[in-house]
């Protein structure tokens, strides 16, 4: 005889099916991240990612391919010197923008303090705002304002408002 499922038993099934673990895999790591960091503030080549990092040739190009098989960088020849390739942000990669400035604003707010440097708003020179949680009309969320759903219920919703 089966027991009823549980509240653990569908947090373990979705936990499962959980797509984070993946997105950590590829990316969670420490030089993967500063690869990151380095292509989004416009880093292109091998040089300049090994200069700037002072990271280990092997690991780097370990981890660059990792983020090139991953879809977050594109590795295309250098127009201007072709014995050289060219590492960019393909669109998945440019996505990823939020996430990496939310981890530094945690980070600030949480481990190494306000840093000196800010990403500003290239049009008017003003600091970005905190990243944060928003709802569907633009409010801003905290933890206790939410709950999970399943996609098709959510979508129901949607169509009833």
């Amino acid at each position: 005889m089966s027991r009823p499922p549980t509240d653990i038993d569908a947090f373990r099934a979705a936990a499962l099916q959980c797509p984070l673990p993946s997105a950590v895999e590829l990316i969670g790591e420490k030089w993967a991240f500063l690869l990151l960091r380095g292509a989004l503030n416009g880093l292109q080549h091998f040089e300049e990612f090994q200069a700037g990092l002072g990271i280990a040739r092997n690991i780097l190009s370990d981890r660059l391919a990792k983020l090139v098989a991953g879809g977050i960088l594109a590795r295309t020849p250098d127009p201007g010197d072709r014995r050289k390739v060219v590492y960019s942000l393909t669109s998945k990669g440019e996505e990823l923008l939020p996430v990496v400035l939310a981890l530094r604003q945690w980070a600030e707010n949480w481990g190494h303090g306000r840093q000196e440097i800010v990403l500003v708003d290239r049009r008017d020179g003003r600091p970005v705002r905190p990243i944060s949680v928003l709802g569907e009309d633009g409010r801003e969320l905290s933890l206790h304002d939410l709950t999970w759903a399943t996609r098709a219920a959510d979508e129901a919703e949607a169509k009833h408002s």
